[in-house]
């Protein structure tokens, strides 16, 4: 009998040359984009959120007021990469004069994912407090999850989340049950109980407008991640999307933040 295996199901650097050296060239690129003062209007790196040291973020804003604020919320399957390695996402977005907001969050084995969504949560609520106008979210992987759930119904207090104009979650993963068959659960420590309270498709969304978007070359399993979460929160919201971009993968998907003109950019701009 045919047995899926899960662990490959997962491995998204099978699409990469050299996966050894990809998280260090990220870090590498946001390095260049840092330094690069001719891009950045401002840069305040560093802010606190919480107590935790990884509770902190980094904002970039444009030379000329701000259209809003948009947050990027980072991948790595809860456990790896932090805000330093994905700031060259903010170019894009602020070139088209947006605010860009990149945090850390505690990571697993620390913690479990449901302190990972409720640290993300006090983030939102500082932001919501601290940066007048339109917010809207966008995150990657692990961090499609988290935009995905801060936007739950019931998860974020009602007034505080009709404020989050549009969420664009990336490759993201919505149903958590898979995950109790994978060696990286090793790390995750997930259970049932909290593979089932982590997962979005199982929860209504709040009013507000979501893309569910992924790599057309993704692996099968992204591809299903995303269809079940368009197909469950379309049976309650007339505001749910789905995009499958061609020729992207995994990675390749959220390189494009880097360009202005981009079709993902454009998405969570206009």
């Amino acid at each position: 009998m045919w047995k899926l295996d899960w662990d490959d199901a997962f491995n998204n650097f099978v699409n990469i040359e050299n996966p050894n050296s990809f998280l260090e060239e990220c870090k590498q690129r946001s390095s260049s984009f840092k330094s690069n003062s001719a891009v950045i209007g401002q840069m305040e790196l560093d802010i606190p959120y919480g107590d935790h040291p990884r509770e902190k973020y980094d904002v970039f804003s444009p030379h000329e007021t701000s259209k809003g604020t948009v947050i990027f919320l980072h991948g790595g399957f809860w456990f790896r990469t932090g805000r330093e390695h994905w700031s060259f996402t903010a170019q894009g977005i602020l070139s088209q004069g947006w605010t860009v907001v990149i945090p850390s969050y505690p990571q697993a084995p620390d913690v479990k994912i449901t302190q990972i969504t409720n640290s993300v949560s006090k983030l939102i609520y500082k932001i919501l407090d601290d940066f007048n106008g339109s917010i809207r979210m966008i995150g990657h992987s692990a961090g499609g999850h988290l935009a995905s759930r801060m936007v739950c119904k019931k998860f974020l207090k009602n007034n505080e989340s009709e404020r989050i104009e549009k969420v664009i979650s990336v490759s993201g993963l919505y149903d958590l049950r898979p995950l109790l068959m994978t060696k990286l659960n090793d790390i995750l420590s997930l259970n049932y109980d909290e593979a089932i309270h982590e997962s979005c498709f199982l929860y209504d969304p709040i009013d507000t407008k979501v893309i569910c978007w992924v790599g057309a070359n993704e692996r099968p399993e992204f591809l299903r991640q995303n269809r079940i979460l368009t197909e469950a929160w379309s049976k309650k919201s007339k505001d749910i999307e789905s995009y499958y971009d061609p020729g992207k993968d995994h990675f390749t998907v959220i390189d494009q933040l880097e360009e202005k003109e981009s079709l993902l950019t454009q998405s969570i701009t206009k």
